[in-house]
């Protein structure tokens, strides 16, 4: 038996296999070019408001083309061309024939029925003979006769009598299928005959050479060097080294910004001349004096003397831009307008690096100005200014008034405390706000997410006590309350606790949101309140000035305020349990969030007294700080504590009782006993299942810490 190997010259193989080829190299293209041109903010609501600056144009065609970034030309090239291939390949695979591969049947090659006679195959074998013998039937173009077909036709009939007439070969065309024994078997090549032929070889060859000796190794590279450039955080490993060098353990916003300066993002941003085009104009407008800082950028002394140390260059002109930026100032050139709002989402791509960097040092300031540094450069303010700037129309002439001479800023909550009246008092006027101006300023304000921490407290799944260098989770409970909301409901104390999900509870287990029993039908039968796994966003941050969508995001972490460390490092929240708004987008849920981070307790007994943040990264004012404690007991006191709550007297039907019963001891009396536990039921009702304060200064044995009433 051979192999016989044939290139697909009836053309009716290949388009199958390069329908394939293209197939599996277009649809994951198509998906990477859908997800390009996807635009993730379209999926997160946003702040309601009229509002506009001067350059909100600008800041949308900026938004647009970062967005046109993502979506490759090349690549939508690439999925229009696989996807012409394949339509092409299904019009072939359609309308070519395939050859047909009959079986070999010696019946149909001499038209007779499988029940003829032997007299009837002899004389129907004759009759054949004579029309297609070689020597007597004669070629016919017009029928496609050949001498060639004539013969083979003439070899298979006889082929056809001897299979039916000779013993061994009908044994051969039994066993076999075929008088001439067992046959070999072809196979056919998915590619057409004349790629291979007629000297066309070399190129193949030189296409194979281009594809995998040129084309994937490039690809590969490039891929592998992207990597090795970039950081985690995406920036730019050149970058992240030089901000490594600018980090300092007392650094502050200030110095943060004239950090992320360094950045090599900003030297492909302001090449050649733009590096120096201008300066002088631009440093001059933000060193001017400033209406409630020293110059019109917000910078400080320090910040001036670091600027002007600099050499010109690229971050002198990105340092200075970013200055503009934060301080909002009006630079009157096309050019610089641009630029100034081109390098704030690099600057907050940045402190990103920045603030992993500061995390690797574990020192509470350094964090901290980075996390204040991405709530400034995302509401375009400079350090130290007033929180009433992220409001819309407010300048600060307008906070100027508000404040008054006060040396503590007013934050957007404490105006928002206020009567309507007060606030109407300070602000609107003539040179002030204007009546419609005031309320769209009040009406984003009571759409703002701030998250007012209710309660704080630590605990272990499944345990009463925390023992050395168990797995402590850190409860944080709160619900979003935005700035100026009067009718705020009271706190439902059940939803400050924290119950501990049920072993065979496979929602829990899984992390799928629980749901919760809010009525029975007619029947008796509990009805569930309806929840979607989908997460909960909050809306995009209220950025008007940055050229980015940004969603928001919470970090809450543990400080030594002693030694000034991180304890226990950021737990990032970028999406919550609850609804925060209803479906109008402004009226808040008030509900419920919560908020888990879980670390290893300490290994040694104690009480550790830690300064738990919550910092949102977006909006300035609007984090908590609060000093919380954690009790770790010993593993032999807390054992000890365990078992004692643990023991009981025998039951009557358990095997301890009628033990107790066969000695001769009478069972525990049933009302006592259920009296007994209906006490230890209101015992455990009264004390805290988390180890928590609860507000009590004299209770030691919990570890857990409320806010003040936060309603």
């Amino acid at each position: 038996m051979s192999a016989e190997y044939a290139y697909d010259e009836d053309g009716h193989l290949w388009p199958f296999f390069v329908f394939t080829l293209a197939l599996i190299v277009t649809v994951p293209l198509t998906f990477s070019l859908a997800n390009r041109s996807r635009d993730p903010a379209a999926a997160f609501k946003r702040i309601q408001t009229s509002f506009k600056h001067d350059q909100s144009d600008l800041v949308d065609t900026l938004r647009k083309k970062e967005k046109r970034k993502d979506r490759k030309l090349w690549l939508l090239i690439l999925v229009l061309a696989g996807w012409a291939t394949m339509g092409q390949m299904l019009y072939l695979i359609k309308t070519t024939e395939a050859p047909e591969n009959k079986l070999w049947n010696p019946y149909d090659i001499l038209n007779i029925p499988e029940s003829a006679t032997e007299k009837q195959i002899k004389s129907t074998y004759k009759k054949l003979s004579l029309r297609y013998h070689p020597d007597k039937a004669k070629p016919d173009p017009a029928k496609n006769l050949t001498i060639e077909a004539i013969s083979a036709h003439y070899v298979e009939i006889s082929k056809a009598y001897q299979a039916l007439t000779d013993a061994e070969i009908r044994e051969n065309y039994i066993r076999y299928g075929h008088p001439d024994g067992k046959q070999g078997y072809s196979i056919n090549i998915a590619l057409p005959k004349i790629i291979v032929s007629d000297g066309n070889g070399k190129y193949i060859v030189l296409l194979y050479s281009a594809l995998f000796g040129v084309l994937l190794p490039y690809l590969v590279g490039s891929w592998w060097y992207g990597t090795l450039r970039r950081s985690k955080e995406g920036v730019l490993m050149e970058s992240a080294n030089r901000l490594f060098r600018e980090y300092k353990d007392n650094i502050d916003e200030g110095g943060v910004i004239t950090a992320l300066s360094t950045g090599k993002e900003f030297e492909d941003l302001l090449k050649g001349d733009k590096a120096d085009a201008g300066l002088a104009k631009l440093e001059s407008k933000i060193l001017a004096e400033g209406e409630l800082s020293p110059f019109a950028g917000g910078l400080s002394v320090k910040d001036k003397e670091k600027l002007q140390d600099l050499e010109s260059g690229p971050q002198r002109k990105a340092l200075a831009l970013l200055w503009a930026y934060l301080g909002r100032v009006e630079l009157d050139d096309p050019a610089l307008t641009k630029a100034k709002f081109e390098v704030a989402p690099i600057a907050e791509a940045l402190n990103k690096s920045f603030t992993a960097i500061s995390l690797a040092y574990m020192n509470t300031a350094p964090l901290l100005a980075s996390y204040y540094t991405s709530q400034l450069l995302i509401q375009a303010l400079p350090p130290k200014s007033s929180p009433l700037l992220q409001l819309p129309y407010f300048t600060s002439k307008i906070v100027k008034a508000v404040e008054g001479d006060s040396r503590v800023h007013t934050t957007v909550q404490s105006f928002m405390d206020r009567p309507d009246s007060k606030r109407r008092s300070l602000a609107v006027g003539k040179g002030l706000l204007t009546e419609d101006q005031y309320k769209e300023a009040v009406s984003v304000a009571k759409q703002l997410p701030y998250l007012r921490v209710a309660k704080a407290f630590f605990k272990v799944t499944g345990e009463k006590y925390i023992i050395p260098s168990s797995l402590v989770t850190l409860v944080v409970k709160g619900r979003f309350v935005p700035p100026g909301n009067e009718k705020v409901p009271q706190v439902n104390e059940i939803d400050l606790e924290d119950v501990d999900p049920a072993e065979d509870d496979l929602d829990a287990i899984l992390g799928r949101k629980a749901k919760k029993q809010v009525g029975k039908d007619e029947k008796g039968k509990p009805i569930m309140e309806s929840t979607s796994d989908e997460p909960i966003f909050p809306p995009l941050a209220a950025a008007p000035y940055l050229a980015r969508d940004h969603s928001p995001r919470w970090h809450v972490f543990l400080t030594d305020s002693k030694q000034g460390r991180v304890a226990v490092p950021p737990f990032t929240f970028a999406q919550f349990d609850r609804p925060i708004f209803e479906a109008d987008g402004k009226t808040p849920t008030f509900a419920m969030q919560t908020l888990k981070a879980q670390f290893q307790a300490p290994p040694q007994a104690g009480h550790y007294t830690f300064v738990m943040h919550v910092v949102c990264d977006s909006y300035v004012g609007f984090d908590t700080k609060m000093e919380v404690t954690l009790i770790v007991e010993e593993a032999s006191k807390a054992e000890e504590m365990s078992s004692e709550e643990e023991i009981s007297e025998p039951e009557e039907d358990s095997i301890a009782g009628i033990m107790n019963a066969a000695k001769g001891g009478a069972p525990p009396n049933p009302k006592k006993r259920k009296e007994v536990k209906r006490e230890e039921e209101d015992e455990d009702d009264d004390s805290d299942e988390e180890s928590g304060t609860d507000e009590s200064e004299d209770d030691t044995s919990d570890t857990d810490t409320d806010t003040e009433d936060e309603s």
